[in-house]
């Protein structure tokens, strides 16, 4: 007996990408559902490449009871509304949205790092995603965190349009051609223009002059690695449809070479080493669409530190960012807890 599955936001980027991933990783659904807001009611989406199609439900007065696991992937708003009645009636709630993910109470999750974790979903029944940056990145510092202890973290990102929604990447593609044919550019969605621009700035600015995408990067990491791990930010978006990547600096308390760290790395879950000190000897994020894996490249030694290393990170922010490392929570809950199919 398989497992009773709700998409919830299903007719987003993220939402859509889900149900691809549940199918590519014949995740053992016996029913599925797609659920969206009252404008989508009754539009037709695919589930993945099956052949099946869903006709998308209205959020409103969709029914929970005898549903296991709900993957919400509906922002903020929705989410404070639906989840809650969703685990009231005994779904299991993975929210991809920022709600819960610093309640004590609710597990935020990246199965290679910090499974155990899981047990505790049961308080509430949800758990969270962390943020697409946090995720791909811890994912990159687990291994190297057993293996020699991480004390302070310096990370600045370099995250694609696709993680601000569809918004975020209509906006990038009509700035670049109104670039090319001469028409007058229009920001919406960005602060400043995304087209052939880069810019410091993703989410609302704090008191301290962090954003709070940077400050999600500091607290995440804490609650999902170790609260002893002193981390600084800077978030940044570029004109990069999918794909995040990250610039990490990184400093331990014990002895780590850059040789050491490729050969952990290489055997480390979730992590695929591509690191050939020449010409294209790493990943790109138009390298990294499509893929599971999240991509660490240029390892090498940090003199300025006693113990340091700089490395790349990129991952599919659309996969591992979000709906890959829900599933994968889902396949963690089902092996650890609701052991169907």
């Amino acid at each position: 007996m398989g497992y009773r599955v709700v998409v919830v936001g299903a007719t987003g980027n993220v939402g859509r990408e889900m149900l691809n991933i549940l199918a590519e990783r014949e995740f053992p659904c016996d029913e599925i559902a797609a659920v969206a807001s009252s404008r989508s009611q009754g539009s037709v989406i695919d589930f993945g490449e099956t052949g099946k199609k869903l006709k998308v439900q209205n959020i409103e007065n969709f029914d929970f009871t005898g549903w296991d696991i709900a993957l919400f992937a509906a922002g903020s708003g929705p989410t404070a509304i639906h989840a809650p009645r969703a685990a009231a009636a005994g779904c299991v709630v993975i929210d991809n949205s920022s709600l819960y993910r610093m309640d004590p109470d609710v597990p935020l999750i990246v199965p290679e790092v910090n499974p155990d974790a899981i047990d505790g979903y049961t308080k509430k029944n949800i758990i969270a995603n962390p943020n697409c940056s946090t995720a791909q990145m811890v994912v990159a510092l687990k291994p190297l965190h057993d293996a020699a202890k991480i004390k302070r973290v310096v990370v600045a990102t370099y995250q694609s349009v696709s993680g601000a929604g569809k918004e975020g990447m209509d906006e990038l593609f009509e700035q670049s051609r109104a670039v090319f044919v001469g028409d007058a550019l229009e920001a919406r969605k960005f602060t400043k223009q995304i087209a052939f621009n880069v810019i410091p700035h993703i989410d609302v600015f704090l008191d301290d002059g962090s954003t709070k995408e940077e400050w999600k990067m500091v607290a995440e990491t804490k609650k999902i690695l170790d609260p002893k791990i002193k981390l600084t930010a800077t978030c940044v978006r570029v004109p990069v449809f999918v794909g995040h990547s990250e610039a990490i600096n990184i400093e331990f308390e014990e002895e780590l070479s850059a040789e050491d760290a490729q050969n952990i790395l290489r055997e480390a879950p979730g992590i695929m080493l591509i690191d050939k000190r020449e010409d294209g000897g790493y990943v790109t994020p138009v390298e990294c669409v499509g893929d599971y894996a999240t991509f660490v490249s240029r390892v090498r030694e940090d003199p300025t530190v006693d113990s340091g290393l700089s490395l790349w990170c990129v991952s599919d922010n659309l996969r591992k960012g979000a709906a890959l490392n829900a599933v994968q929570i889902a396949e963690l809950l089902g092996r650890r807890h609701l052991k169907k199919g």
